[in-house]
């Protein structure tokens, strides 16, 4: 008892500490600030020096003489003490018990109702941010008294999730509040969206966009570092597919051969792999299941490549009229689910043409220019079928490239490269791939631009099969000669550092999908004898230049077609492609500087640029309602024009081969209603003779009646035939590149 008698008069002397209001408030001031002098502790209080100082003194003293507060005598500042803290915390128990605050509700991201804890508060602080243990429990604390100042009756965890927030920035701790930040759509956004024309016919768009833009959010806050997120964010750059950048690839070239010899490995466990095909029909079938699971992980467009040659060796004793119309119905298949690029070989000097024919059952059936005859057979059936399907309204999906060099003009070919021009004169699409090229020779195409070489190995299957395009970054070039005052010096300056920042992010997306690629694309990298599908390592990484001809033009004050303009463009390609060869052994030599067609890319930066730096400061296409920059060369042509006639676009053409290395896209804009096929494929011929452009494409506007089921060759508001205007669709897919 007797050794008893002191502890218990200490205890006595702490509580009788907190009795006092005043001294209580002490206490919590040092809580939340750590440590304060005698005259901030003062001013905090509200205490007058000179009338109040006996009385502070005392309260003062009598806390340190209980041990709830030190002083340290050489900074000058008191302390609250461990027991200090652990007698505030018995306070605040006390109080809550007897004040009994009552409707203190929380509606939690789990969608579940709880009573409000402030532990659970200081508890996500940790575990979330990372946040020291005693910095959680002052924002808790803290929050909770706002809290319960403002007399809410029913929280939600975003709502407390603010108020917290709120109060790491007013202290200073930005950092925390960053990685506390919680990703999402205002309701006004989501409202937006479940309202808008695209998602009335389909209600996967609303969960898509939904999710990728939380996703999106989500990359910027916690993947990149805030240098890239600001980037973006401010217009200097563009990321293309931020809401899947940490999970597919943008682009993939598919080779069938992989899945006729192998089947299809499926990433559901309960459902039995596809066998090899054993029929044309089923190797169409393989061919659309390959797209339609692949798509689920990949961002953009799937490319097969060789398609007429792979299909060959499936078609022998098939009668014509039943190739066409399984044919038909694969295609009308594609263009219901899935976006897709068909490229056709027709050239007998393709290094494909010498390698196995994989045939029914995935056995070898000799090699493929044994199949010539049926390759040409299936390109040509194909041509029919976009004919036909076009006649009406304009058959945009799937999408048709077709590999032409000098010697693919002959007897055998030209009724089909002829029924291609015959396509493009009415209203369809067709990209063309020069291989004429040297470096194009064995080189695979995507319908967006993107180019395989054997640039890596040598080996042509290796370098272009099984890979794609793992992402898509554009510099601002109009922003970067904004803010150099058109000095030529800084604007090389400038660009260096955005190549950089863009190199940058293509290398952490590749490392996020060397990472999570076993869980997030169990399709593409399924195995077969030890052997990955994709060929992730292979990727093509691909910065494109934004505004190139906009950048030019702010800086020299001339036309893009000046002598200085093309020194100017000279001058940035070749620097450049200097930044590329030394960023080659750290960031991949798969890295390349580009120019193709990238219209969200192009409208974004320019807004962004409008904006920011008003209508008069920037060059660009479109309208002050709808500006855009150029992201791709484009020609006009117009009717029975000759190749030589635009001399200076040509020049311009030319010039732009250096960036040519990982794709390009040259768009001969058809500015005239009628134009003949055998004009057209007269202007073909001469791209490809002279080496003028590797990949091009023909474009113009069509409009299209809904209701009258006619096709007219330019932008129209209202139906000439039937005066209508909401079954009126404008067709232009590169109208804002």
């Amino acid at each position: 008892m007797v050794n008893q008698q002191p502890n218990r008069m200490r205890g006595v002397k702490v509580l009788k500490a907190v009795s006092s209001p005043l001294r209580l408030q002490i206490l919590n001031l040092l809580f939340d600030s750590t440590a304060l002098s005698y005259s901030e502790l003062m001013n905090q209080l509200k205490m007058n020096p000179s009338r109040d100082a006996g009385r502070f003194a005392y309260h003062l003293k009598f806390l340190l003489k209980a041990g709830l507060v030190e002083a340290d005598v050489e900074a000058k500042k008191y302390y609250l003490t461990d027991l200090g803290k652990m007698v505030l915390d018995v306070a605040d128990r006390v109080e809550k018990k007897a004040v009994k605050p009552r409707g203190m509700l929380v509606r939690t991201s789990h969608l579940t109702v709880e009573e409000f804890d402030a532990n659970k508060i200081a508890n996500s602080l940790i575990k979330e941010a990372k946040v020291p243990p005693e910095l959680a429990q002052k924002a808790a604390k803290e929050a909770e008294k706002r809290l319960i100042k403002s007399k809410t009756k029913y929280l939600t965890a975003s709502l407390i999730r603010e108020v917290v927030n709120g109060i790491l920035v007013e202290k200073g701790y930005e950092d925390y509040r960053h990685k506390l930040t919680r990703v999402g759509m205002p309701i006004h956004e989501v409202t937006m969206l479940i309202e808008s024309r695209d998602v009335a016919s389909d209600c996967a768009v609303a969960i898509s966009t939904a999710g990728q833009t939380v996703i999106g959010e989500y990359t910027l806050l916690n993947i990149f570092p805030r240098d890239i997120a600001d980037a973006h964010l401010s217009g200097a750059i563009h990321i293309d597919g931020l809401g899947t950048w940490v999970l597919k690839p943008n682009e993939v070239i598919h080779d069938l051969r992989y899945f006729y010899r192998h089947g299809i490995k499926l990433d559901d466990p309960k459902q039995a792999p596809m066998q090899p095909p054993s029929d044309f029909k089923a190797a169409l079938y393989t061919a659309f299941n390959v797209m339609l699971h692949a798509q689920k992980e990949t961002n953009a467009t799937q490319t097969y490549n060789n398609f007429n040659l792979t299909l060959a060796p499936f078609v022998r004793g098939i009668e014509e009229p039943q190739l066409k119309e399984t044919l038909r119905l694969f295609i009308l298949n594609l263009n219901q689910h899935i976006n897709a690029t068909l490229e056709l070989e027709l050239s007998t000097t393709c290094q494909m043409i010498e390698k196995d024919a994989i045939g029914a059952d995935g056995k070898q059936t000799g090699k493929y220019h044994n199949y010539q005859t049926e390759s040409r057979l299936i390109a040509s059936l194909l041509l029919d079928i976009f004919l036909e399907e076009s006649a009406q309204k304009p058959l945009l999906n799937p999408q048709l490239i077709i590999k032409l060099n000098t010697n693919t003009f002959n007897n055998e070919n030209l009724p089909l490269i002829q029924k291609a021009h015959e396509l493009v004169a009415k209203n369809g699409l067709i990209y063309f791939a020069n291989t004429s090229q040297k470096e194009n020779q064995n080189a695979a195409f995507t319908s967006s631009g993107v180019k395989f070489t054997t640039d890596l190995t040598g080996d042509w299957e290796t370098d272009t099969l099984r890979t794609g395009c793992l992402g898509l970054v554009a510099i601002n070039l109009p922003r970067i000669a904004i803010e150099s005052k058109k000095d030529a010096n800084t604007f090389m300056e400038l660009l260096r550092e955005r190549f950089e920042l863009a190199a940058r992010a293509l290398t952490i997306k590749n490392n996020a999908l060397k990472q999570f690629g076993k869980s997030n694309l169990p399709f593409l990298l399924q195995k077969a004898e030890g052997d990955n599908y994709f060929r992730l390592e292979n990727c093509n990484r691909l910065i494109n230049l934004v505004g190139f001809w906009e950048a030019i033009e702010t800086v020299t004050e001339k036309s893009p077609n000046t002598p200085e303009s093309q020194a100017f463009a000279k001058e940035i390609i070749d620097s450049t492609l200097a930044f590329k060869q030394k960023l080659t052994k750290k960031y991949g030599r798969r890295l390349y500087p580009v120019l193709i067609g990238n219209h969200k890319a192009a409208e974004r930066l320019a807004q962004l640029d409008v904006e920011r730096f008003g209508v008069a400061k920037v060059k660009f296409s479109g309208t002050r309602d709808n500006p855009y920059y150029s992201s791709l060369n484009r020609i006009p042509i117009k009717a029975a024009q000759t190749l030589s006639a635009p001399v200076d676009t040509l020049e311009s053409t030319q010039l732009l081969r250096g960036l040519s290395g990982g794709g390009s896209l040259d768009l001969y804009e058809l500015e005239d209603a009628e134009f003949q096929a055998s004009d057209l494929l007269d202007l073909t011929k001469g791209v490809i003779d002279t080496q003028t452009s590797a990949f091009f494409t023909y474009n113009r506007t069509l409009s299209f009646c809904g209701n009258c089921k006619k096709t007219y060759y330019r932008t129209l508001h209202k139906c000439p035939v039937c005066n209508s205007t909401s079954t009126l669709t404008t067709f232009d897919r590169f109208i804002s590149t």
